[in-house]
């Protein structure tokens, strides 16, 4: 195998790996009318002047499927956490009792679930045409080894084998969709 064919192969699967891996970690902030950490994941806090991840500042919990619990390491930021998660227009409503933060997960609408299914949807597409950039790279590079001399026939076989396997990865963002669809419509 050409040493250029083979380096790109590499580098297209980890771009493909790492497209999942993005799509897992959007659609894990897509609310599903569960409390759960990953809601406030990526939340950024001023701290100090510093824009901060609120996991670096504060422990985030779920005490029930219906609240989130954020207890800070600071007392003095707890006015920037709130502001944070208003700024972050979550839909979201945080209560400060003076010791910790407490957000009560409102019951979604019918009409809001059918939002974020098609928020959901449009991640995993945006997955795929991620998926297929990087199938598109690796099968110029195939085309080009074989018009300086790499056999055809071979050429033929990796072409077939980057179509199996972008196949495998629109399958596994398929799951992954699917399970958030049916995880957000479960009331």
């Amino acid at each position: 195998m050409s040493d250029s064919i083979e380096m790109g192969l590499e580098l297209a699967k980890e771009s493909m790996d790492h497209a999942l891996d993005h799509l897992a970690s959007e659609l894990s902030k897509i609310r599903t009318g569960k409390a759960s950490p990953g809601m406030l994941k990526g939340l950024k806090v001023d701290y100090y002047g510093a824009p901060t991840a609120l996991t670096q500042v504060a422990n985030v919990g779920a005490s029930d499927g219906k609240t989130l619990t954020i207890q800070p390491w600071e007392k003095s930021i707890m006015g920037a956490i709130e502001k944070a998660i208003f700024e972050a227009n979550l839909g979201l409503t945080p209560q400060n009792n003076g010791e910790m933060i407490i957000i009560n997960i409102p019951p979604l609408t019918e009409e809001r679930r059918k939002e974020f299914v098609k928020q959901a949807k449009a991640l995993g597409e945006d997955a795929k045409v991620s998926i297929r950039n990087s199938r598109h790279k690796i099968l110029e590079t195939i085309k080009k080894e074989v018009k300086e001399g790499f056999p055809e026939d071979a050429g033929k076989r990796h072409e077939e084998d980057v179509q199996k396997t972008v196949n495998g990865y629109g399958d596994k963002i398929n799951n992954l969709v699917s399970a958030k669809e049916k995880d957000i419509m479960t009331v």
